[in-house]
């Protein structure tokens, strides 16, 4: 279990990052149906790629870690969730979107509960493998200074 969760963690920030910088660079042409949107769209949809962008690698730091933060993969799990809810109540306020969007949705909602799931397994083979009285050690984050 550990494992998959350290290779799902990877795959989800490599395709995140990816996904997230390709609507950096393609703007309006990144979005299905959408390429004629104008500028304000086109504006937002590579500011929120840049944000994507982000989340992917919030994702490969998580699966840098050792043991992989069950906490960091429970909130980024909550996040996709809340986007794939979002999703959602766009559907109920305006119908149907593109079918390439209706995919998402499914992916969006699918993943998170398998990763709710998975969040605690590498924490928990790394406390099975550490020898007994050794203390825990955990992810840290980067020192800022």
């Amino acid at each position: 279990m550990a494992k998959a969760l350290r290779v799902f963690a990877w795959v989800m920030g490599l395709a995140c990052t990816a996904i997230g910088l390709f609507h950096v660079v393609g703007g309006n042409a990144a979005i299905p149906g959408e390429a004629d949107a104008g500028p304000t769209l086109d504006s937002l949809g590579r500011f929120f790629g840049a944000i994507f962008s982000g989340y992917g690698l919030a994702w490969l730091w998580a699966a840098r870690q050792d043991p992989v933060p069950a906490k960091v993969v429970r909130w980024l799990a909550a996040v996709f969730l809340l986007g794939g809810v979002g999703r959602l109540l766009s559907l109920a306020v305006h119908g149907w979107p593109h079918w390439f969007q209706v995919a998402l949705t499914v992916i969006e909602l699918a993943f998170p509960p398998v990763w709710f799931w998975l969040a605690d397994a590498d924490e928990r083979a790394f406390q099975e493998q550490r020898p007994a009285g050794t203390p825990a050690a955990g992810p840290s984050l980067p020192d800022p200074a």
